[in-house]
């Protein structure tokens, strides 16, 4: 396909769609708790989405996929998939809410603690979270795609953790991946070149453990090999002139 450079009154829309999916994950905060399904969650979103926000949520059919959002547990790496597992102290959640809105998309994901976790469950919260701020405070003009994978990595490694190398981040727009391919890892002065228009997302999955991981059955959910706890944080950005957008950022909220 190629990159597709967005227009100002492009991204405006992309901003709409944007800060509806974060709006989803501030509105789902107050239901991840002890005892809840990620069933259950998935029901509160969906209904969110298309009767609050008359959106679509556009993981729902995607390629088959059987849900309106993902929601990867403790382990799970990425792309689980709701259903009758309920939430027990210490456990850690990412959920990923991917809104399109007038047909633009907008993807963002967080993780959720719930109760008590541990310091390593907590740890690797931070770190992955401050794993993807890295990449994104990067972001400008001239750049190229394997620095902010190459800070990412040296980042992420330095802490004692891995990067997952099979699942990237991507372009997003009227179509939910598009180019460039963001990797989470690299060498610097490779790849794409960032200039004004482009729209990514970065969404860096760090693992405790090793970095190997292993697609279940049902051919979405992934997890780590060795079972060790992963954590992702996602945010969908636009280059500018001189650096940066973030566009499911809510106003008021830290990255």
């Amino acid at each position: 396909m190629g990159i597709v450079l967005k227009t100002p009154e492009e991204i405006e829309s992309m901003r709409v769609a944007g800060r509806l999916a974060g709006e989803v994950l501030k509105m789902i905060r107050e239901h991840v708790k002890i005892g809840m399904s990620t069933g259950e969650l998935d029901d509160i979103c969906h209904d969110h989405i298309t009767r609050v926000q008359q959106a679509i949520p556009a993981p729902l059919n995607y390629r088959g996929f059987p849900k309106s959002i993902c929601t990867s547990l403790n382990h799970v790496v990425c792309h689980g998939i709701p259903g009758e597992k309920r939430l027990k102290n210490g456990d850690i959640l990412n959920i990923d809410i991917t809104v399109i809105k007038d047909g633009w998309h907008g993807d963002t994901s967080k993780m959720f603690l719930i109760g008590e976790p541990t310091v390593r469950a907590r740890r690797i919260c931070q770190v992955a979270h401050q794993a993807m701020v890295t990449g994104i405070e990067m972001v400008r003009p001239g750049l190229r795609l394997g620095d902010i994978g190459f800070a990412i990595q040296r980042y992420s490694e330095a802490q004692g953790c891995s990067v997952v190398r099979e699942y990237c981040g991507h372009g997003i727009g009227k179509v939910f991946h598009e180019d460039p391919q963001v990797l989470h890892y690299g060498r610097p002065g490779v790849g794409e070149v960032l200039v004004p228009g482009m729209v990514f997302t970065i969404e860096p999955m760090i693992n405790v453990g090793r970095r190997g991981t292993r697609l279940l059955g049902d051919g979405w959910t992934v997890i780590t090999k060795d079972r060790s706890l992963s954590a992702q944080w996602e945010h969908t950005l636009a280059v500018t002139d001189d650096g940066y957008d973030v566009l499911t950022q809510l106003p008021g909220d830290e990255l």
